[in-house]
């Protein structure tokens, strides 16, 4: 297998690749991992202009000679190239794998509701040696590479066994709802993640949520983690499994309980769609 990464949003280092392609070549030295060179590119926020951040994106989309496309971090800056790439994805991009999250959210829901390839909520690796001592980056290769199960968020091997999921940010799901971008997420369970926001904002999105037309038929919502979260002043009156379970009252939709996916060390894999 070949994967290659490229940065829609915020810029790598080129020792944060190195050390990546340390990593694989260590755990799984017959696969191979290319870090395009538009990773690297910086304009102020960004990882190179908007045209070349979704020209990088587009060329290793479509470009038959790789299997998966592994987005090297989030950040902010994904949704500002949509409606370049968008059009552009070929056959070769219809066959591939896209791994993310955070920001990423924005192509990975773009792409599952276009039915443009496998989109997954994963780590990604930038986290190698940050938060992550290589067990998330792990397990997502190791989904990715080998179909392994283990890599999963737990409920999709327990109890919501046969049920299609989608993992999202929740600022990213927010920004997507009215939009064209978000998928049919029809008796999907959706999770749910979010990092370095106040509660009352947590609270508003999910005011956005409850409410939208177009996630009237999920089929239930699991809470992530939630981390990093902004201090209230004064305290805030719940906390955030209780403001989840307040609007999923209000959506009439079943709370299902806590998904181990978000801004943390263990980061499992969200397979959009897989049942």
């Amino acid at each position: 297998m070949r994967i290659a990464v490229v940065a829609p949003g915020r810029p790598i280092s080129e020792t944060v690749a190195t050390r990546v392609s340390a990593f694989v070549a260590l755990t799984y030295p017959e696969h191979d991992i290319v870090f395009h060179p538009q990773c690297y590119l910086s304009e102020g926020h960004f990882a190179g202009s908007d045209d070349a951040r979704a020209a990088a994106f587009v060329e290793v989309a479509n470009d038959p000679a790789f299997d998966a496309v592994w987005f090297a971090r989030g950040g902010y800056g994904s949704n500002r190239i949509l409606t370049r790439v968008m059009p552009l994805l070929g056959p070769a991009a219809r066959d591939k794998a896209y791994l993310g999250f955070s920001d990423m959210g924005f192509l990975l829901g773009a792409l599952y509701a276009a039915g443009v390839g496998r989109p997954i909520h994963a780590a990604m690796p930038v986290t190698l040696g940050n938060n992550d001592a290589g067990e998330s980056l792990g397990w997502a290769l190791a989904w990715l590479i080998d179909g392994d199960r283990r890599a999963l968020e737990p409920s999709l091997n327990g109890e919501g066994k046969g049920r299609p999921a989608a993992a999202f940010n929740l600022a990213i799901l927010n920004a997507l709802i009215g939009t064209p971008y978000l998928p049919d997420l029809t008796d999907h369970v959706l999770m749910i993640e979010e990092v370095s926001e106040p509660l009352y904002r947590i609270d508003r999105m999910l005011f956005t949520v409850a409410h939208a037309t177009q996630l009237k038929g999920v089929a239930g919502i699991r809470l992530g983690h939630m981390t990093h979260i902004q201090e209230n002043d004064p305290p805030f009156a719940e906390n955030p499994e209780e403001i989840v379970r307040r609007w999923c009252d209000e959506m009439d939709v079943p709370f299902l309980g806590r998904a181990e996916i978000g801004h943390i060390v263990m980061n499992h894999v969200v397979p959009f769609g897989v049942t």
